[in-house]
C-alpha cells in the first residue's frame, strides 16, 4: 500500500473498482460468447417465444437497434467515443461522415476485431479502441465532439450511470453532446426482451424513463432531444 494513500481511502478506492467487476465481467462474457457464435442454452419455454426466434435469426437487432446518427449524426473531422462500440465501425457508415472514430468495449473479442480491422478499413478515421468499462475512461479531459453509448446501459442500475455521467462529462469537450439509450420499460417488447436477455447471461435493469430523466439531471446533463423506438429510447444531452 502507498505510504501516501490513507487506509480508508485506499480501500474505499478498492471498493469501488471492484464494485462492478462481476457484473462487467458477466456481461462481457455474454457478449463474447454471441461475437463468437456460441449457442446458448435457454429453457424450452424461452425458445417458444416469438422473440427469441428472432434473435437466433438475427431480424432483432434491425428492429431495436438505436440510429444514434438521426439525433446527432458525427461531423467532418470530429472526435467521436463509441462506448460500447463493439463492431460499430466495420457496420455504421463512418467513412460517410468523416468523423474520427474511437472506442472503449468491454468484449475483448470486439476489441480485437475492431483494432486489426479498422485500420484496414480506413486508416485514417480509425484511430482505437481501449479495453474498459464505461464508468473508467481510457481517454483525456475534454477529448472528443460527440459521445455515443447505445446498447447496454439496461444492464447496470441508476447508480452506475451516475458514475458514467461524470466520466463522460470529463471526456467532452465544452458544448459537446452524449447520446444514449435507454430502454423504455413502457414499449410493449420490454418484458419479453428484459426475460431473453436474462437467459442469455445478462439480467436487465426496467427502470421507468421518470427516474433515468432524474438521472440525467442529477448527473448535471440538459435533454436535448429525444427519439423513441420500438424498444429503447435515444437521448441527447449536454452538459
Amino acid at each position: 500500500m502507498s505510504k501516501n494513500i490513507p487506509a480508508n481511502t485506499y480501500k474505499n478506492r478498492i471498493h469501488a473498482a471492484d464494485k462492478w467487476q462481476e457484473r462487467i465481467s458477466q456481461i462481457g462474457y455474454r457478449f463474447n460468447r454471441q461475437y463468437e457464435n456460441q449457442k446458448f442454452d435457454v429453457p424450452d419455454e424461452v425458445e417458444a417465444m416469438p422473440i427469441f426466434r428472432e434473435w437466433i435469426n438475427g431480424r432483432l437487432n434491425e428492429r431495436i437497434v438505436s440510429p444514434f446518427w438521426e439525433v446527432a449524426q458525427p461531423q467532418k473531422n470530429e472526435h467521436c467515443l463509441d462506448i460500447g462500440c463493439g463492431v460499430s465501425f466495420l457496420i455504421y457508415p463512418w467513412r460517410d461522415w468523416q468523423a474520427f472514430f474511437y472506442g472503449q468495449e468491454i468484449s475483448n473479442i470486439a476489441r480485437d476485431t475492431l483494432n486489426s480491422r479498422g485500420s484496414q478499413l480506413n486508416s485514417k478515421l480509425f484511430k482505437c479502441v481501449e479495453l474498459g468499462a464505461a464508468h473508467r475512461l481510457n481517454y483525456d479531459d475534454s477529448q472528443f465532439d460527440l459521445v455515443i453509448a447505445t446498447g447496454f446501459s439496461c444492464y447496470f442500475p441508476l447508480e452506475y450511470w451516475q458514475a458514467v455521467l461524470v466520466e463522460v462529462k470529463r471526456v467532452l469537450k465544452p458544448g459537446g453532446h452524449f447520446v444514449f439509450d435507454i430502454l423504455n420499460s413502457e414499449q410493449p417488447l420490454a418484458e419479453d426482451w428484459a426475460v431473453l436477455e436474462t437467459y442469455l447471461g445478462a439480467e436487465v435493469f426496467l427502470e421507468t424513463v421518470a427516474e433515468w430523466e432524474k438521472t440525467i439531471k442529477v448527473g448535471g446533463a440538459k435533454i436535448v432531444k429525444r427519439q423513441l423506438g420500438e424498444l429503447f429510447e435515444l437521448y441527447k444531452v449536454r452538459f
